[in-house]
């Protein structure tokens, strides 16, 4: 079994406080899970109000499996979520 990791750091610059960004990162989290079975949680700069970083993983027996899932993640919150994608780290182990 092979395992996929995404890292995600994620530009929310009209975000003025932690609890609005709290409130960004739940609904992300929240329909990125139930869309498409994937691990998610918020791994760094948590204290970093216009800024997210998500931590992403998932398990196939496929590489080309897991980069099609890690690439629909990164396509669904670049299409519906008003964020800038300002990096993308992407592990197959």
């Amino acid at each position: 079994m092979k395992i996929g990791c995404l890292e995600i750091k994620l530009g929310a610059p009209w975000v003025h406080s932690l609890k609005e960004k709290q409130m960004i990162v739940r609904s992300l989290v929240a329909k990125i899970r139930n869309t498409f079975n994937v691990s998610v949680h918020e791994i760094d700069d948590h204290d970093v109000h216009q800024q997210i970083v998500l931590g992403i993983t998932t398990g196939s027996n496929s590489t080309a499996q897991l980069q099609s899932v890690l690439d629909q993640v990164i396509n669904f919150i670049e299409s519906n979520y008003e964020v800038s994608i300002d990096e993308i780290q992407i592990d197959i182990l």
